[in-house]
């Protein structure tokens, strides 16, 4: 979640104004001016790049490490004999949430805050904590029409999150530093929640595990029902739960439900986490 409002000390106040500390608003007017004078100039290849701040660059590596979770699921789909991409890709997102954590810190720090850097931390987060846990999912065994229609939902309210947080953080109730006092919704980087569990399941291998059996015989009687074969290999679905309605156009995963109770909790106006 964003921590960077694009504001001196991460707020507004609910007329929209800015609060700025005492004797730090020349510092970050003239920083943010100076980035919007950049970012507006049509001079230059990398102006865009000169107008990133230290803060802003280490929001790039959340990215950075969303983007790679989100690879290492697809190198797992592609051999899923080898549990290791699936372990590298769930393990990246821990590494972004501390990214994003030390995007605000350093911030506050340096005394720099940009718009730019708030829109940098929301579309980070949805990479990091919303497209990549998806992902994994699929990567797992979630793979049915409905299991994907599932997992898209949990994407769509993570984006919708992020779209509501930076547009009402200006009218939330703040604190005597200008800091808002809670999340509106459950905070986006709480899906590693979902991810520690997934974590659980590769190292109880239960996953839709790919085989390479001696033949229809022998596998269906190890396997029974949990059983189908794709392009001449034998896929077993271990995912907790089993799956419901198989071979029916309602086939799916009932822990995919965990996804839409997470998604509804992100969007829900009602709940309040305090901020820390």
């Amino acid at each position: 979640m964003s921590r960077r409002t694009g504001t001196a000390n991460g707020a507004a106040d609910k007329d929209g104004s800015k609060v700025l500390s005492e004797g730090k608003t020349d510092r970050f007017s003239s920083g943010q001016e100076k980035q919007k004078m950049l970012l507006e100039s049509d001079k230059g290849h990398f102006s865009m790049i000169k107008a990133l701040h230290l803060a802003d660059l280490i929001t790039e590596l959340n990215g950075f490490c969303g983007f790679m979770s989100i690879l290492s699921s697809m190198r797992y789909c592609l051999d899923p004999t080898n549990y290791t991409p699936l372990y590298a890709a769930l393990a990246f997102m821990p590494f972004g949430l501390f990214f994003d954590f030390m995007d605000g810190k350093v911030a506050r720090w340096r005394h720099k805050s940009s718009l730019m850097g708030q829109e940098l931390d929301s579309l980070a987060d949805l990479i990091s904590f919303g497209v990549a846990p998806a992902v994994s999912a699929f990567a797992l065994g979630l793979r049915t029409p409905l299991d994907t229609l599932v997992l898209s939902f949990f994407v769509l309210c993570g984006l919708t999150r992020l779209a509501r947080f930076n547009v009402t953080v200006s009218s939330l109730p703040k604190d005597a530093t200008g800091k808002s006092k809670y999340f509106e919704g459950t905070p986006i980087p709480t899906t590693l929640a979902m991810v520690a569990v997934m974590a659980y399941w590769v190292s109880q291998g239960w996953v839709l595990q790919t085989l390479r059996g001696p033949g229809e015989v022998v596998l269906g009687a190890l396997v029974g029902d949990k059983s189908q074969q794709q392009h001449g290999l034998w896929m077993v679905d271990n995912l907790p739960g089993g799956v419901w309605g198989a071979g029916t156009a309602w086939e799916w995963h009932p822990v995919a439900g965990v996804f839409v109770l997470w998604g509804c909790a992100m969007v829900s106006k009602s709940i309040h986490i305090p901020k820390p």
